[in-house]
């Protein structure tokens, strides 16, 4: 008996933890309160909406949860019957309450229940400032709540995307009732060109910058390779020449010429050129010479020596005075 009454414990204890944590994927998605040309009710009527999404990957159906607009039910001090009396209950019999997941749903706020299901007494005033809330069935638990600043008409409050925390204010084309919020926060380059150069100039005259920049680019990197190469042929046919033997071979000419030039105008055009040391150590070398007996003595006689052949006749040494 007392494991069947702990297992019925556990069983209702597990159903309201599945049941509390279903509610918290509830979410209160996008706001318009001043609507103008904006959707249209089955009635032809275009009144203030709420959307709220299942961010579960799981059917809840949000009967019996409660919508307000009335901040008085934060008042700790109220009964449930007190707060419940403040707040619009969505109504059972509808096919729709089951929503399933990641699905989109809208109740509009006109205070008249009367007209259907999606109607709810929970009203807001258009132009104004709005604080709306979702209960769960219980009339204790606050699962989502948003201060709505005041709205231009047709424009909506809406998170950026469904189940996130940040939210902004949707321009009226950018309003998206029943279906998942998407909005790019950040502006486009496109979008941020077309609005600060509306004309075009300045993309223009940029566009053209880069293309004479790229030009002259060109224009100083094909001037220096043919300056190098220009420089690389003189530097061959140089190498040829061989430079410094020429550089050497000249100089010498110009001393030489130069040293015979001085000559002729000291000595005259007999001299042809030639110094005078020179002649007079040419003759002084050869006395020199001439004195040491450096000359070969000839004895006049001429000595043979013999190649033996078969026509030898003479003797093995023969002597020709």
């Amino acid at each position: 008996m007392k494991r069947k009454v702990f297992l019925l414990f556990a069983l209702l204890g597990t159903a309201v933890l599945t049941f509390g944590q279903g509610a918290k994927n509830i979410k209160i998605n996008e706001v318009l309160t001043c609507n103008k040309a904006n959707m249209q009710d089955e009635y032809g009527k275009r009144n203030a909406w709420v959307e709220i999404s299942n961010t579960a990957f799981s059917t809840y159906n949000v009967r019996g949860m409660y919508i307000t607009t009335d901040r008085r039910v934060l008042d700790k001090n109220l009964t449930v019957p007190q707060r419940t009396a403040m707040m619009s209950c969505i109504p059972s019999g509808d096919s729709r309450t089951s929503m399933s997941a990641r699905e989109h749903l809208i109740f509009f706020l006109n205070g008249n229940p009367a007209q259907g299901t999606m109607h709810l007494s929970a009203k807001a005033e258009s132009g104004k400032p709005l604080w709306i809330a979702l209960y769960d069935g219980n009339g204790i638990d606050l699962i989502d709540s948003v201060s709505v600043p005041a709205l231009a008409a047709d424009q909506s409050y809406a998170r950026i995307k469904d189940g996130s925390d940040q939210w902004v204010i949707k321009n009226p084309e950018s309003v998206t009732p029943g279906i998942e919020n998407y909005i790019q926060v950040n502006e486009t380059k496109i979008a941020k060109i077309k609005r600060e150069d509306p004309h075009g100039i300045g993309i223009t005259v940029l566009s053209m910058g880069i293309v004479f920049f790229c030009l002259a680019l060109l224009y100083v990197f094909f001037r220096v390779l043919g300056l190098f190469m220009a420089h690389k042929q003189t530097l061959k046919k140089a190498g040829k020449i061989q430079p410094i033997k020429a550089a050497v071979k000249t100089g010498e000419k110009i001393a030489e010429t130069g040293h015979k030039t001085k000559v002729i105008l000291k000595d005259g055009l007999q001299t042809g050129g030639i110094d005078k040391e020179i002649y007079i150590a040419v003759i002084a070398m050869a006395l020199k010479q001439y004195e040491d007996n450096v000359h070969d003595i000839e004895s006049n006689i001429i000595t043979i020596k013999r190649h033996p052949t078969n026509w030898n006749i003479y003797p093995e040494e023969t002597i020709i005075p």
